[in-house]
């Protein structure tokens, strides 16, 4: 605490803070005493008991005074000194309560301690009788595990029971009674327990008389109020009744359960009570229906159910006028009209009560209290509880009635029945009735605010003035019983509202969180006797139950005495109920069993209360802000006043003269004495303070007067114009409505802020002073819009009667003073009234700030916050103003324009109607006006108008050399004229107003004050370069789209999205005015429903560049486009494999047709076609091959085989000759077999289906057919398209890409810098979708960044960085080479997977990749010039080590035979390694068919052979004895080699060998190979001990063996792949000698037979 207080004690002495008074209750003499023995300890909080009392200090320790029997040593029970309580020392203290004889403390850390009289159980100790000392009370939930121990916020202390309010804002309770809410029977309770009963509910507070509770719990948020079961789950009457009159519908739902129990939303099927009231299905029964309703807001009526067989809500229900009107006034039955004519006057006096509160009521008789007759046997039919209601009234009327009250019973039932309505009736109980389901609205009022007028008819029963004043809660106790039938109020009903209107104060989820809510129910249980429950009877309650005429009341704290309780609300009015024999309750000397309105003080408002045994305290708020103090109730005689014998107590409250005490913080009652805790006012930090609360809570009610008198009735009015105007009245009345509701809640937060320590920092106007900015400034633009549409002319007409009745009231409202103001105006001051409170929040503010030093924190903050709201005062005066600027403009305007030009948010500022401004070459008789909104600038001509949004508005000054002097040039998308000002001054007035009007229309915060200051700094002109939104309405293409994105003078620049009316789309970037660089494009089809769909590049508003076109039709195309055409290369899928046609095309296009190479795969057909195109259609050379193995390459014409071709079969028959259609043999040609037989000659027919022939057969000898054989297939390839020829046009983009016209020629430097901005650019525009970058994708993007420089001489080195780099290259899409690799890839699986997979095809497969390899190396010595030409050698760095010898002779490495040593660049060395892994799949397949037959041969051997183990196996081969292995190292043991061993000889070999598959290109397959041979060699010095030369006799079995052990599936696959690919230079070499030797072993094995 000492830290805290320092800075506000510094201001002030300390000492002057929290002193005590005590007054003894009812005593003639009204001054204070001190306490004794106390000395000067600031004091926090005090509570008193019925002979005791104890004290919390702010340093947080407890003393007790008074008489405390439960003190063990007999000098403490009646000490002289207030007693410090050691057991609490070091636990610092919060807050304390006590009860009559009990006490209690809750410190800082939530525990709660508890001492004094225990006989209860009300200190939570079992079986003792006192508790001396405080004891500390565990309180753990059971629900949860572990046990937690609940923390607690607050205490409340009764005669036997005590309440505690948890963190978590339950209530738990402990002692003795049904005012503990529990559901028990078994008493005491020493054992906190939970009030199940409120768990869910946010429990703001809780109070206890002596033996009753009151609890204060936030209402529930709209969306959270549960649907209402339709029955009560415990007496199973229905919860809502509907009853169907006429022209209106009556539902009530107030169903109060004869248990004592009421169903509120949240525990609808939760916690059935088990307990039963004392008075079962008595009164409470059926007087609930009646005095349980509200008569006020909704006069809802109340429900005639009864429990489950009831005679009044059966079928014989009567409903209609004629029997109602007989219940009020047919003379056959003369006292019912008695008592309903009582009961009406009853009613009318209860309203008129409302309208004229300054009238004092005609003295109405006090009531028989009890008006229960004590029936001790339940009656068992309703009719009997009905009986028993009769003689209740008849009690409280007079016997007259009980005379005939069987008649009276009578038309009683019939008006029960009038309330009532049957099952069957009512339909689904929200039924078809007129309103619909807005009629069920919850009784509350709260619900009325919530869904205030909103669309129910019910809004019909209630004057708007009766909303908010105080009807229903001056009931009695029975009469007013039934009020609701008076005649007014049918007469109401039938009456239907034409227009609905919104007002609610809208949940601020922030201001909740930091404020007390204002949206509070109250909810009492324990014992009624005195009808301190407030629940209209005089029953006690086991379980809480919500005190309905409370609601919407904005209850803020409860108090309760002995046998009554109050409630404070946010208006500072007290409401209050129970006993009242000594005037305790405030008002006139009866009882009220409802809670009614105290008559405190006519002019100023309550904001402490304190209840006492049998008295109460107010605290007022008096004119200079120091609070008085009023006592009401128990007066104790003066000796020899002769007083009448009945007044023993107050008639009104008095006032206590306590001017002198200071400013009293703080009231508590006990049984005889009551005490204030006083602060003495230093510096005026004190007086402050109250002068903030006081003013806060006065102006809160003067709001909340404005809103009910004045707003309300407006908005209810009919005719008040359009809809606009309707709409911003009722912006305006929500945002007053929030406003008044933060106001509200800041006055009740006050309230509590001054019972507390009082310190500077933590007021919340400074300290969360955003809240009150916005609410001010949001209510504040919402006036001034309604102000510049013209809403207060327009309310003029149809208000003047309401405004002239209630002129007094508007002026005293609005403290105008002047007689001859307008309504008009007064009205507008009324709306402006809440800026003034600005003002004073500024001068308060800086009151405190003015006792502090200045130096210090809180002064600064103080001081900065006064500043805030003095600054936002005068910027909404200034808004204001511009408002009333405008408006008066608006009314000099001609007409026609105004309504198009006027909307609420636009303000003038500046216009040329004195001809300072005129436009250039405008025409001599032309009249131009411009006018400059803050969101556009107008261009108005005789009748027409042009306006330009700001947003989108360039200005700039011409220069004088221009020739147009005081010239400014005004550029928007569509339009650019120059305007001429006649001075200069004109000129720069005009630039810097558009200038500051444009970039305050970007900025948007026009409305905002600069508070905060950052933002203060005004900029001299607006970007050039911008974001906004504009449609355009001239341009021809672009003619109603509407464009959102960034500009450059005038011209869409940057990203954005361009919306066309139809539906079209286009989203990416723009480049002066059109589309251009990367973009998404939608087309809407609307034959097909769909929209063709376009990602990719553009250049000047054109498809250009690679893109994604989906057309509707299901077709794709990804590729290359220009000038809005598919040109370049490019993939066309048609259709989905399911659909009718699916086929596939890649090639190249030419605008927008296929032309050039191109493979088209039909897939329905089962056909893949490789070879040229023209204009879409197959022309000139071309394969074509079908799923069942046909294969034909020749000529077509106009997608037919035309002219010479070659057709061969799976089987191997081969036609060679001319053809005429697609599979059609049609003139010379020769057929050969299989088995060489031919036939030259003509043919004619379809292939498969019979084929005519004249000719002649050969059969060639035997000899010659070995020969002769391969000759047809010689010839394969010789039709189809040359290699080079294929995909140029995938080429000649990436040639394009790196700035060169045709390849090779252009510049390197500029290759490169394409290649950078390539790289960059694709980056960017990645970089708003990661995921498609993986990261090492990234890490390789930047080490691109850098370009290999070569310096001096070639060497391996450079050779080396440039393969590096070629491998990162083709790594990533987005260099130009790693594009096309993808693209290469991607097109060759296509050619040659599926159908492609013909064995046919692999001399073109390998041709093709020949072809790739040698135009990439091309690319690759254009970027590196330094790179030499295929087959040069770049010398070594350093000479080989010399050391290694050759297997085959004996002289050193081979390659010292070549001239000069050195390194081979090939194309092979240098990007098979990039190339062949990504096409190994499809190619090695085409080897794998092409060889399949050898290959089973050669596999069945293999798997014969090695069936043997490994020494028979070595012997069949004949390998000599001296390179058999002996022994074996098996895990680095040597083991001998035995006949039966198998697969042990050279396994290191073998299984070096395997690794020949794994490999893809050719050098890393021969180096395997090569190692394989240097395996055999380690294996075979180990056993021979010596040093030797292989003859390639010896070597080949060995090797033989290993090769058959190695059990390669492919080995023919392999040997061919290595052969078509592996380097020239490397055939002669020591490389080239080992691949020749396993291709021997291959061919060997394929021969071997077994012995």
């Amino acid at each position: 605490m000492d830290s805290k207080k320092k800075s506000s004690t510094e201001a002030e002495g300390s000492k002057e803070r929290g002193l005590v008074h005590v007054w003894q209750a009812g005593s003639s003499s009204l001054t204070p005493e001190r306490l004794p023995g106390w000395g000067g300890k600031t004091v926090l909080q005090a509570a008193l008991g019925v002979r005791h009392g104890v004290l919390l200090t702010e340093d947080g320790e407890v003393y007790s005074f008074g008489t405390l029997p439960w003190k063990s040593e007999s000098a403490e029970i009646c000490p002289s000194n207030p007693l410090l309580e050691s057991a609490l020392v070091g636990h610092h203290v919060v807050t304390v309560a006590t009860g009559s004889f009990h006490s209690g403390a809750v410190t800082e850390s939530g525990v709660v301690y508890m001492w004094g009289e225990n006989a209860a159980g009300q200190c939570a100790v079992a079986n003792q009788q006192y508790v001396p000392e405080p004891s500390p009370v565990s309180i753990s939930d059971s629900e949860t595990s572990p046990l937690l121990a609940v923390r607690i916020l607050q205490l409340a202390c009764g005669e036997e029971h005590t309440l505690a309010l948890s963190l978590s804002r339950e209530i738990w309770a402990w002692g003795t009674g049904c005012q503990l809410g529990l559901i028990t029977t078994t008493f005491p309770v020493t054992k906190p327990q939970k009030v199940e009963h409120l768990a869910g509910r946010v429990v703001l507070q809780v109070a206890c008389g002596a033996f009753h509770s009151l609890a204060l719990v936030q209402c529930l948020p709209p969306q959270d109020l549960k649907p209402v079961p339709e029955r009560c789950n415990q007496c199973s009457q229905l919860l809502i009744t509907m009853t169907d009159k006429e022209d209106h519908v009556i539902i009530s739902d107030s169903h109060c359960c004869p248990l004592g129990v009421t169903l509120s939303e949240s525990q609808a099927e939760k916690h059935a009570s088990t307990a039963t009231s004392p008075h079962p299905e008595t009164l409470d029964e059926q007087g609930e229906v009646f005095e349980n309703t509200v008569v006020e807001a909704e006069l809802s009526m109340g429900s005639g159910q009864t429990t489950g067989g009831s005679a009044i809500s059966s079928q014989q229900s009567i409903v209609g006028t004629a029997e109602v009107s007989s219940a009020r006034t047919a003379p056959s039955y003369p006292d019912t009209q008695a008592v309903t004519a009582y009961l009406q006057k009853l009613s009318e006096h209860s309203v008129r009560e409302n309208h004229e509160p300054g009238e004092k009521p005609p003295h109405v008789q006090p009531l028989v209290e009890e008006a229960v007759p004590d029936i001790h046997s339940p009656p068992t039919t309703s009719t009997s509880a009905l009986n028993s209601l009769v003689v209740s009234c008849a009690s409280a009327v007079g016997v007259r009635v009980a005379a005939t009250y069987e008649a009276g019973a009578l038309s009683l039932k019939k008006v029960m029945n009038f309330y009532s309505t049957t099952p069957c009736e009512m339909g689904a109980p929200s039924g078809s009735a007129s309103p619909g389901p807005e009629s069920l609205k919850d009784l509350r009022e709260e619900q009325v605010k919530q869904e205030s007028l909103q669309g129910k008819k019910s809004s019909s029963l209630m004057d708007i003035r009766e909303e908010e004043a105080e009807g229903g809660s001056r009931r009695l106790s029975l009469p007013g019983l039934l009020s609701q039938v008076s005649p007014r109020l049918l007469r109401k009903a039938a009456r239907v509202k034409t227009r609905t209107v919104v007002l609610t104060p809208t949940y601020s989820g922030e201001a909740d969180a930091l404020l007390p809510s204002l949206r509070t129910e109250v909810w009492t249980w324990g014992k009624g006797k005195e009808g301190q429950l407030g629940h209209g009877d005089v029953l006690p309650r086991l379980q809480p139950l919500c005190v309905k005429c409370l609601d919407g009341k904005e209850v803020i704290h409860l108090e309760a005495g002995g046998s009554h309780s109050l409630a404070l609300t946010a208006k500072s009015q007290v409401y209050s109920w129970g006993c009242n024999t000594f005037g305790q309750l405030g008002h006139s000397e009866f009882p009220t069993t409802v809670p009614r309105l105290s008559k405190v003080s006519n002019e100023n408002g309550v904001w402490s209360v304190a209840a006492g045994q049998d008295y109460s305290l107010f605290l007022v708020d008096t004119e200079d802000f120091q609070p008085g103090l009023y006592y009401s109730g128990r007066q104790d005689r003066a000796e020899g006043a002769t007083l009448p014998e009945d007044s023993s107590g107050t008639k009104t409250p008095v006032l206590l003269s306590c001017s002198k005490l200071g400013y009293i913080s703080r009231v508590t009652a006990g049984k005889d004495s009551y005490l204030a805790l006083a602060d003495k006012n230093i510096m005026g930090y004190i007086a402050s303070l109250h002068e903030l609360a006081t003013t806060e809570r006065r102006f809160y009610s003067k709001l909340s007067e404005i809103k009910s008198q004045i707003l309300r009735p407006l908005l209810s009015l009919e005719n008040l114009g359009t809809v606009t105007t309707v709409q911003l009245l009722q912006e305006v009345a929500s945002r007053f409505s929030k406003l008044c509701y933060l106001i509200g809640q800041h006055g009740a937060s006050l309230s509590s802020y001054l019972q507390g320590v009082k310190e500077a920092r933590s007021l919340v106007i400074m300290k969360h002073s955003s809240l009150f900015l916005d609410s001010y400034t949001e209510y504040c633009t919402s006036v001034s819009n309604f102000l510049v549409m013209g809403g207060f002319q327009l309310l003029a007409k149809p208000a003047i009667d309401f405004l002239n009745k209630n002129q007094e009231l508007l002026q005293d409202l609005s403290e105008v003073n002047d007689e001859n103001t307008q309504l008009m105006e007064i009205l507008n001051t009324l709306f402006f009234l809440p800026i003034r409170r600005l003002h004073n929040y500024a001068k308060v503010l800086l009151k405190l700030a003015t006792c502090f030093e200045v130096t210090s924190p809180e002064y600064q903050k103080l001081q900065d916050s006064s500043s805030c709201y003095e600054s936002l005062a005068l910027h909404l005066g200034k808004k204001r103003k511009e408002a009333e600027y405008t408006l008066s403009f608006w009314k000099t305007f001609p007409g026609k324009m105004t309504d198009s030009l006027r909307k609420p948010e636009r303000r003038l500022l500046c216009e040329s109607s004195n001809r300072a401004l005129s436009l250039q070459h405008a025409g001599r008789f032309s009249v131009n006006w411009f006018i400059l909104f803050n969101d556009a600038l107008v261009h108005a001509q005789f009748s027409t108008h042009h306006v330009f949004p700001l947003a989108t508005l360039w200005a700039e000054p011409l220069s004088e050399e221009a020739g147009s002097v005081n010239g400014l040039k005004i550029t928007t998308p569509e339009e650019q004229f120059t305007l001429i000002s006649s001075t200069p001054q004109e000129k720069t007035k005009w630039l810097r107003a558009i200038s500051q009007a444009v970039d305050q229309a970007l900025r948007g915060t026009s409305d905002f004050p600069l508070y905060g200051g950052g933002s203060s700094v005004q900029r001299q002109e607006p970007p050039i370069s911008r974001s906004a939104k504009y449609t355009f309405y001239k341009d021809t293409r672009l003619k109603d789209a509407t464009y959102d994105g960034r500009w450059l003078s005038g011209k869409p620049h940057g990203r954005g999205v361009l919306k066309w009316p139809d539906g079209k789309m286009y989203s990416g970037m723009f480049r002066n005015g059109l589309e251009d660089g990367y973009g998404e494009y939608r087309i809407p089809n609307k034959a097909l429903n769909k929209d063709d769909h376009y990602v990719g590049h553009w250049k000047e508003g054109k498809m250009c560049g690679q893109g994604v076109y989906s057309y509707a039709s299901g077709e794709v195309f990804e590729g290359c486009f220009q000038d809005n055409m598919r040109h370049g290369h490019g993939l066309l899928r048609s259709g989905k494999l399911t659909s009718s046609s699916p086929s596939m095309f890649i090639g190249q296009w030419v605008m927008d047709k296929k032309a050039g190479y191109g493979v088209f795969d039909d897939i329905t057909r089962g056909e893949k076609y490789m070879g040229m195109w023209q204009d879409d259609v197959c022309q000139g050379h071309g394969v074509v091959v079908t799923q069942f193995g046909l294969y034909y390459e020749g000529n077509f014409h106009l997608n037919k085989m035309a002219g010479t071709g070659v057709l061969l079969s799976e089987d191997d028959t081969i036609y060679e000759g001319e053809f005429s259609d697609d599979w059609t043999l049609s003139g010379k040609g020769t057929l050969t077999m299989p088995n060489g037989d031919y036939i030259e000659g003509y043919f004619s027919g379809e292939w498969g289906s019979g084929i005519k022939i004249t000719g002649t057969y050969f059969k060639p000898s035997l000899y010659e057919s070995d020969k002769d054989k391969p000759k047809a297939f010689r010839k394969l390839g010789s039709l189809a398209v040359a290699a080079d020829e294929k995909w140029r046009a995938v080429f000649d983009e990436c040639w394009r890409q790196l700035g060169c016209e045709s390849p090779g020629q252009g510049e390197v430097w500029k290759a490169w810098d394409n290649i950078a901005v390539a790289l960059t650019t694709n980056r960017r525009q990645h970089r708003d979708s990661p995921e498609i970058l993986s990261r090492s994708q990234t890490q390789t993007l930047e080490s691109l960044e850098y370009i290999p420089q070569h310096v001096g001489t070639f060497s391996v080195e450079k050779y080396d960085d440039i393969k590096k780099y070629l491998i990162k290259a083709c790594d990533t899409p987005l260099h130009p080479l790693g594009r096309l690799v993808e693209t290469l890839v991607a097109v060759y699986r296509m050619t040659y997977v599926g159908v492609g997979a013909n064995r046919r095809l692999l001399q073109e497969a390998v041709k093709e990749i020949k072809s790739y390899l040698k135009r990439i190396f091309q690319l690759v010595r254009f970027l590196f010039p330094e790179l030499p030409e295929e087959g040069s050698t770049i010398p070594l760095s350093a000479p080989l080590p010399m050391g290694r010898r050759s297997f085959c002779t004996g002289k050193s490495d081979s390659r010292s035979e070549s001239p000069e040593p050195g390194y081979v660049v090939t194309s092979s060395g240098l990007l098979l390694p990039v190339l062949l892994p990504r096409l190994y799949p499809p190619l090695f397949m085409l080897y794998a068919l092409d060889n399949d037959r050898e290959e089973d041969i050669y596999w069945e051997c293999v798997l014969r052979l090695n069936k043997q183990e490994d020494i028979a196996l070595l012997g069949f081969l004949g390998v000599q004895r001296k390179f058999w292995p002996a022994t074996l190292s098996i895990l680095g043991e040597g083991k001998k080699v035995l006949p039966t061993t198998k697969d042990a000889c050279f396994a290191s070999a073998v299984e070096c060998l395997q690794q020949i598959s794994t490999t893809f290109t050719p050098s890393d397959k021969l180096k395997v190979i090569q190692q394989t041979f240097e395996e055999i060699s380690q294996s075979v010095l180990s056993s021979l001990q010596e040093d030797f030369l292989w003859s390639m006799d010896d070597l080949f079995p060995v090797f033989l063996y290993v090769v058959l052990r190695a059990r390669i599936r492919n080995l023919g696959s392999e040997v061919h792949l290595i052969e078509d690919l592996m380097d020239p230079y490397l055939q002669h070499g020591e490389q080239g000698i080992m691949f020749t030797t396993l291709k021997a072993c291959y061919y060997q094995i394929q021969r071997e037979k077994l012995n």
